[in-house]
C-alpha cells in the first residue's frame, strides 16, 4: 500500500492507495467531484482511500491531483504493460484516452471543463504519465467529465497490467533517484 499526504497552507490531503478492486472512500466535500474520484478509482481497479479538506475547490482539487499522481505512480509496477488505448460512451458523450506509462509527463485535453482539465494535467504531470484525451462528441459537461474519468481509469487499468518484463527498447523506463 502506498500512502501519501500533502499539507499546505491551503490543503490537507491523504491518499492510501494500492492495486486492488477498486473499492474507493472518497471524501473531499465536493461531491461531483467524489464521485468521479470514485469512478476514476472503480476502473482503474484501485482500492483508495482519500481525505481531503482546503480553502477553496480549485485548491483542493489541484492538490488530490498532484497526491493522487504522485501516489498511481508508485503503483506503477516497472513492468507494467505500459500502454492502454479506450473509446467510451456515456449517453451524449464519447471521449477517446489513450495512456503511455512511460515516465515522462504530456497532457493533451482538453476537456471542457477548465477546473477538471487542469485536474487531469496536474495528475498526469506527477504520475509522469503522457495522456491524450479527446472529446470526439458531446455538449452535456456532466457526462463529457464522468467519460473521461472513466476512460482514464480504464486506459490506467490496461497500462498497469504486469507484463513480466520492462516493455520498452531502452531496457528502462524508470528513474531512481537516490
Amino acid at each position: 500500500m502506498t500512502i501519501v499526504t500533502r499539507e499546505t497552507k491551503e490543503t490537507q490531503i491523504r491518499i492510501e492507495l494500492t492495486r486492488g478492486k477498486g473499492v474507493a472512500q472518497v471524501d473531499t466535500g465536493l461531491k461531483f467531484f467524489d464521485h468521479m474520484l470514485g469512478t476514476f478509482a472503480r476502473y482503474a481497479g484501485l482500492d483508495m482511500t482519500l481525505h481531503a479538506r482546503g480553502d477553496l475547490r480549485h485548491h483542493i482539487m489541484e492538490d488530490v491531483a498532484i497526491t493522487l499522481g504522485t501516489a498511481v505512480y508508485q503503483v506503477i509496477p516497472p513492468t507494467a504493460a505500459r500502454y492502454g488505448e479506450r473509446t467510451l460512451p456515456m449517453d451524449d458523450a464519447l471521449v477517446q484516452a489513450v495512456i503511455d506509462t512511460c515516465g515522462r509527463f504530456y497532457y493533451r485535453g482538453p476537456l471542457r471543463n477548465r477546473l477538471y482539465d487542469h485536474w487531469m494535467r496536474s495528475f498526469c504531470e506527477h504520475a509522469k504519465v503522457t495522456l491524450h484525451l479527446r472529446i470526439l462528441r458531446g455538449k452535456d459537461s456532466h457526462h463529457l467529465t464522468e467519460a473521461a474519468f472513466k476512460a482514464l481509469g480504464l486506459v490506467l487499468r490496461d497500462a498497469m497490467v504486469d507484463s513480466g518484463t520492462v516493455f520498452s527498447t531502452k531496457g528502462s523506463i524508470a528513474l531512481e533517484v537516490k
